[in-house]
């Protein structure tokens, strides 16, 4: 037991998420009973700990610290069930015992990471830094995990175990001796403490100074207790490992003003759920362990005082998983796996086998020596699906308190869960329920799902509907995260709701907005979310975007988002006419700029064509607004032109067809004039592919048409010719089998050889030297010509 001269403060060092740690954590208070518990943790969290341990609050969680300026900055301290601080807390909420953090503030601590640490900073803001000395995974600290592989490599292979993790589960996680643990461990510390020490101040001198600032205020915290009028002798202070040999004594303790000149950011302080998969290695989280769930089962059997029958939960449970999944295992096998990771553990002196004895036992026998069999049951019993969850009116940022509360009234809670579920929505009125709220309830999550996305919060992912084109109906992928809950406190920044942080987030974006086709993409995700205010501001920022604009692709980019409001806004219940009169503005310049727009290389056109279709259709449903018309009289003038992109004039031409807005002699003059010998073939080939690209079937039913096409080619020089396949090629690729089958008979009889001989050859395989001799083309340069 180590003390100071002046007072004989107990240090209990502990590694973090250690359920032996936790276990010897309880036995030393109830042994103690201190009038004082005092924590590693941040000190400004102290008046969260009646909320941390709140009967109703279900562990893993986590006390989230966060910059109240933008960029957002976090940093947090998590506690599973069977954390030895948590169970510290506990036991003093429990006790009548005084309870308190002792670290630095999170204030000073993501102040001084921004002054002494710049390289330990997060790149991604969603992921939380997590400060040296709490789970860090950069620190020793925490885990006692490898500052220097070589040192604690060397220490497992001394010990003949396979790695670190495994020599510190036989040798403490596994040692029930009373006391010793604890002396174990100060120990260890104290040696690993002098072997780094020396290296970091060297390599890593911030890292150094920064925890030496953190042991000095931690210090003066203890110091700050004792004069409060507790006895030393009755205080214990929790922390990890490799702070208890400089906490052991009062020297060098922070004085007021080294405290005063501190840096300081302004911060704030929630708490949240957290998961075990966070918690694992899994995620990259380096103050975790591989396997959260299984050190839960671990402390379930401490408690309980059945630790030797942690082997036969372990094997009978994976046993079981593999059952549900069909793969079945006899009780016979459970046993022999049992008696199989004892042995193993004996081999090694243990007294009872460790996780990686139970993994190995599991996949020789009830894997049958393969890892494939028994991976997704071993990942289950490891990490484990769990997640935290708050007891009812804890305190939080008003915009978590008010998700919750829209989660409530819209029966999501059961959603907030580690294990992704896929939510189906049906927008429309459901009028077999009684009240407005049941009747669109569907309606309501997908606003909130939008806006949540709107937010950059990964709750809800929009995956593609089964049902085509249909927008009443959507689907969603649904995960609770910690992730999520760090997102969603990033927000609070921008609104103290939901919807105040959505209309925050939507007018910065229209103010940036600086093309016709985001703003109308913003007017359509403002509708999505049910932003009406924002609706009209997207309209007037798209109102004055629209009237400088001649980008044809970008117009109609735009105009297809306001047809698919307009003729949708019912089920979404928003005001649409106010955007009609823009639909008619955009669908106008649309139509008068298709001309010069056509003017155009053959990679542009593809943007084009697009275009086109687009136009197409909202002339075709909104009939009765759009000035159809123009439409179609722009389009059979760039049909006629010949000096626009030939497959434009092509792609203008089968639209015109498949109206009916050409006759017959019309078209067969059209096919005639473009189709005749010595006309080109990027002009000529080209003109086809785009006349290919559309009602397919029109233009199988003519055989004029093919009979044009035949002569055309059969006219071609052999250079002509080859620039010809190009543009056939491409065209004809796109034709479905059926289709393809269809030309090779229409082409038979053309030829006058037997149709399905024709059909067979013209729609094979290739052969590999005609495959290559295609391929080629592409990269053929008719610049030569």
């Amino acid at each position: 037991m180590k003390s100071t001269a002046e007072a004989a403060v107990h240090i209990f060092g502990v590694r973090h998420l250690s359920p032996g740690g936790a276990k010897h954590v309880l036995d030393y208070l109830n042994e103690l009973q201190p009038t004082a518990v005092l924590i590693e943790g941040p000190a400004d969290a102290t008046p969260e700990i009646p909320h941390l341990v709140n009967p109703a609050t279900k562990p893993p969680i986590a006390v989230l610290a966060f910059t109240d300026d933008l960029p957002v900055r976090t940093v947090l301290w998590p506690f599973a069930v069977y954390s030895p601080e948590y169970q510290g807390l506990k036991w003093a909420q429990e006790n009548g015992a005084e309870c308190a953090f002792i670290d630095l503030p999170s204030s000073v601590t993501l102040a001084m990471k921004d002054a002494l640490l710049p390289k330990a900073r997060v790149v991604a803001e969603s992921q939380p830094e997590l400060p040296p000395g709490s789970p860090d995974p950069e620190k020793t600290e925490v885990d006692l995990a490898p500052a220097e592989s070589s040192v604690y490599t060397r220490i497992a292979e001394i010990a003949g175990e396979y790695d670190y993790d495994m020599y510190w589960e036989r040798n403490y996680e596994h040692n029930a001796s009373v006391g010793a643990y604890r002396e174990a461990i100060l120990a260890l510390s104290a040696e690993m403490r002098e072997l780094s020490e020396a290296a970091e101040q060297r390599e890593q001198p911030a890292e150094h100074a920064y925890n030496y600032v953190r042991e000095a205020y931690m210090r003066r915290q203890i110091q700050a207790t004792i004069a409060a009028g507790h006895d030393p002798g009755r205080i214990v202070v929790i922390c990890g490992a490799y702070h208890a040999a400089a906490l052991a004594e009062l020297k060098e303790v922070m004085s007021d003003s080294e405290l005063a000149v501190l840096p300081s950011r302004s911060t704030k302080l929630t708490l949240m759920p957290y998961s075990y998969y966070k918690l694992s290695t899994m995620s990259g989280y380096g103050a975790g362990n591989g396997a959260p769930h299984y050190f839960e089962l671990m402390w379930n059997a401490l408690k309980t005082g059945k630790q030797q029958e942690l082997p036969h939960t372990y094997l009978s449970t994976v046993a079981r998983l593999l059952r549900d999944n069909g793969t079945h295992r006899s009780t016979a096998e459970v046993i022999e796996a049992v008696r199989l990771a004892e042995s193993l553990a004996a081999l090694h002196g243990g007294s009872a086998p460790t996780h990686r004895d139970l993994r190995d036992a599991a996949q020789t026998l009830l894997g049958h020596g393969d890892l494939a069999v028994v991976a997704e049951a071993l990942a289950r019993i490891d990490v484990g699906t769990s997640i935290g969850s708050l007891a009812e009116g804890v305190s939080q940022t008003p915009i978590q308190d008010d998700l919750n509360r829209l989660f409530k009234k819209l029966k999501l809670t059961k959603y907030k869960t580690a294990v992704a579920d896929t939510l189906d929505l049906d927008l429309r009125e459901n009028r077999r329920v009684s009240s407005e709220e049941a009747a669109y309830l569907d309606l309501n999550r997908s606003l909130l799902f939008h806006r949540l996305s709107l937010l950059g919060v990964a709750f809800a992912k929009k995956q593609q509907s089964g049902q085509n084109a249909a927008t009443w109906a959507e689907s969603w992928v649904i995960q609770w995260t910690p992730e999520v809950e760090i997102q969603v406190v990033e927000s609070t920044l921008l609104g103290e709701t939901v919807e105040v942080a959505c209309a925050y987030v939507l007018r910065e974006k229209l103010g940036d907005c600086r093309s016709i086709a985001e703003a109308s993409a913003l007017i359509r995700v403002a509708c999505e979310c049910g932003m009406t205010s924002q609706m009209e501001e997207g309209r007037q920022t798209l109102q004055r975007l629209a009237a400088d604009s001649r980008d044809v692709v970008q117009i109609a980019a735009a105009a297809r988002e306001l047809s698919t409001i307009i003729s949708f806004g019912d089920i979404r219940r928003v005001d649409t006419v106010p955007l009609v009169p823009l639909l008619e503005q955009l669908f106008l310049r649309g139509c008068l700029f298709l001309l010069d727009a056509s003017n155009c290389n053959d990679e542009a056109a593809d943007g084009m064509v697009t275009a086109m279709n687009e136009l197409n259709r909202i002339g075709l449903d909104h009939s009765d607004t759009v000035d159809e018309a123009l439409w179609l009289q722009e389009l059979m003038f760039l049909s006629e032109r010949d000096d626009r992109n030939p497959r434009l004039s092509g792609f203008a031409c089968a639209i015109l067809m498949e109206r009916n807005a050409i006759t017959a002699e019309q078209c067969a003059a059209e096919v005639s004039r473009r189709l005749s010998p010595g006309i080109p073939a990027d002009l000529g080939a080209g003109w086809f592919e785009g006349l290919s690209m559309r009602n397919r079937y029109g233009l199988l039913s003519r055989m004029s048409l093919w009979e044009q096409l035949n002569e055309y080619i059969t006219s071609l020089q052999d250079a002509e010719f080859t620039r010809a396949l190009v543009f056939l090629r491409r065209a004809f690729s796109a034709f479905s089998p059926r289709e393809k089958t269809m030309v090779a008979e229409l082409l038979g009889e053309l030829w006058g050889v037997n149709v399905e001989q024709a059909a067979e050859i013209l729609t094979g395989e290739l052969k590999e030297e005609e495959t290559k001799m295609l391929d080629d083309l592409n990269d053929f340069d008719f610049e030569d010509f």
